[in-house]
């Protein structure tokens, strides 16, 4: 019987991506930035396309279905309906708006016919498979429950906003995937982080996580003043938003002045100092965020009784309200999709197709889930390697199995900063040591040399660890799977070093510098760390690379930060990472077999300004 392929589309508003599934099996599946070299590009995803096409050996016209992930109409209507609503007062951003909408998005396929159609040689519009459009928090719930390992679960999608939805229950059972309430615009959970993410002079979309790691420097001053201004939070974890404090229904920014009489005054500027004030409002809006997670996550456990939980939407990337779902919620069991944002759109658009618009049952899990660790990008040969090193006339040694794992982990223990490129790309926002930059966590000096000589960005930005799955209990406060890097965990007591008496007076950033355990580059400043295990199964690779580090420190734990500096996507090819270590302090460059040393490399011809336009303030 001839297998059935479907692809799944997002584009046109951040992190474009495409997906291949063969008979609801995931094949292949990459965000478009990865290719192009422009970070959360939104795009058409052109290079995106054809590497799932390549890697599934099918062309355009052995699909069955393109699936696109959102409804553009009924988005338009939302934009409509909004501008309305508050006219004439959203009058600036309705102009702004509407040449793109009438000149693109609400002919869209159209647009996206004729994009594919230039994919096909001599193609004509009859050749094109049927394209069909899920709904936005749709494709986000399919991404979530059907690649998980439960046959049933409750499904949490939380974002900025769909097409209305900011917020959806959804009830996975089988096959069926079932709507069972939603919270509409403009109240948005997603949206109110993203103004703080404005507000504290960071950009939206972009930012989040920087306020998330900012948090810990904080303190909740300004808890009080969020509630009883900007949200009605309701026990359940509904809630409305004060709409008078927000600009992003009628403005071109977030927030306007009512929001910054409330908070001291106006936005901080990018790039400009951080203060205590950006802290304390990090910290804010993070222990804000959880609550509504953990209310929300607790009345879907008492008005189903399901024991299985999946995440998906942007806010399922926020890894410290994960962590507090997983240790204070009621579920027995978590699982959040690695591409939790709009590029895992394209996935969940995918298999909606599949296992909705055709009926296809879901196959056996066997306890694990379907995403294949999330590697289902490109990968590439050492052949391929090989002829690309010669080709720069770079210096390398190849080396096998166990003499390869033996002499990285080397290297990591004399505290070098290694480049990892092994098998296929990740998919999702998130390094997993296919694409991976990696460190020794015992080093206290890791986190400042990785930040400012590697990744060219805030010093107090954390680093994440990646420990062997069996051993994750010996130095975390968690003993369940994390692999794709999205619940933050503490420390285990006995690993934590306590201020000493001269440290106690120190406040915020001052605090950085400090060691918290015998794990100080990946233990954050309140003793947690956002943690990776790490699985034979998935990466056998990395798994051996952190055993060989076990046999010759004793610890099984790696530093791990994606493999890309300070306003680049995460690096794809050969290629990318030879030019990321060429432009860093990296030490050491791994591409699959074959090892490069700094020290014996030239410098990169015509490339001595590139830092600049990374440098910090």
């Amino acid at each position: 019987m001839q297998s059935v392929h479907i692809l799944g589309i997002s584009a046109f508003y951040h992190d474009s991506a495409a997906c291949l599934i063969r008979d609801g099996e995931i094949i292949a599946a990459a965000q478009e930035e990865r290719f192009t070299r422009k970070k959360h590009d939104p795009g058409f995803p052109h290079e995106a396309v054809q590497y799932c096409l390549k890697a599934g050996n099918i062309s355009l016209t052995d699909l069955k279905y393109i699936v696109f992930y959102d409804k553009p109409l009924v988005k338009f209507e939302r934009l409509l309906e909004t501008y309305l609503a508050f006219a004439p007062k959203g009058l600036q951003s309705f102009v702004a708006a509407m040449p793109v909408w009438l000149k693109e998005k609400l002919f869209l396929r159209n647009l996206l016919e004729k994009e594919f159609l230039s994919l096909l040689p001599e193609g004509k519009k009859s050749d094109l498979p049927p394209v069909l459009f899920s709904e936005h928090h749709e494709s986000h719930a399919a991404s979530a429950f059907y690649p998980s390992p439960f046959d049933t679960a409750v499904v949490l999608c939380m974002d900025g906003v769909g097409e209305w939805a900011t917020t959806s229950a959804w009830l996975g059972e089988g096959r069926s995937l079932k709507p069972l309430w939603e919270l509409p615009f403009p109240h948005s959970l997603g949206l109110l982080y993203s103004a703080f993410t404005y507000y504290t002079g960071f950009k939206v979309n972009s930012g989040e996580y920087k306020v998330m790691g900012l948090a810990p420097y904080g303190e909740p001053k300004y808890v009080k003043a969020i509630y009883e201004h900007l949200i009605d939070l309701k026990p359940d974890g509904t809630f409305r938003l004060n709409m008078d404090y927000f600009n992003y229904c009628t403005g071109l920014t977030m927030t306007g002045g009512k929001f910054d009489d409330v908070f001291g005054g106006p936005p901080r500027k990018p790039e400009s100092k951080l203060g205590q004030r950006e802290m304390d409002l990090a910290r804010s809006v993070q222990e804000v965020t959880e609550e509504v997670m953990l209310r929300v996550s607790r009345t879907l456990h008492r008005e189903t009784g399901v024991e299985n939980l999946c995440l998906a939407g942007g806010v399922a990337l926020n890894c410290v309200g994960n962590g507090r779902i997983l240790r204070e919620g009621p579920f027995k069991n978590l699982w959040i999709q690695p591409a939790a944002g709009d590029a895992g759109g394209a996935l969940g658009a995918a298999l909606t197709a599949w296992h909705q618009y055709d009926e296809q049952p879901r196959p056996s899990r066997n306890g694990s889930d379907r995403m294949k660790g999330s590697y289902l990008g490109p990968s590439f040969t050492n052949e391929e390697v090989e002829q690309f090193l010669k080709k720069q006339a770079a210096p390398y040694v190849r080396l096998n199995g166990d003499e390869l794992f033996n002499r990285v982990a080397e290297e990591l223990s004399a505290e070098k900063v290694v480049g990892w490129l092994q098998g296929r790309m990740e998919f999702g926002p998130r390094s997993l040591g296919g694409r991976s930059i990696l460190g020794d966590a015992r080093s206290p000096k890791m986190q400042s040399v990785m930040n400012l000589k590697i990744k060219y960005r805030e010093s107090f930005r954390p680093f994440a660890p990646s420990v062997l799955r069996e051993r994750v209990s010996e130095y975390f406060d968690l003993s369940s799977d994390s692999p794709y890097m999205l619940i933050v965990a503490p420390v285990l007591e006995k690993r934590r070093i306590p201020l000493r008496t001269e440290d106690k007076s120190l406040w915020g950033i001052d605090l950085l510098n400090v060691p918290r355990s015998d794990m100080p580059a990946i233990t954050h400043i309140d003793y947690s760390a956002r943690i990776q295990t790490v699985h034979h199964e998935t990466n056998p690779s990395y798994y051996n690379l952190l055993k060989a580090f076990e046999a010759k420190t004793g610890y099984s734990v790696l530093v791990n930060t994606s493999f890309n500096v300070r306003g680049e996507p995460i690096v794809c090819s050969p290629e990318d990472a030879y030019r990321c270590f060429m432009r860093t302090e990296m030490d050491v460059l791994v591409l699959e077999n074959c090892v490069l040393l700094k020290t014996e490399q030239k410098p990169l011809e015509g490339d001595t300004d590139w830092k600049r336009e990374f440098e910090l303030d």
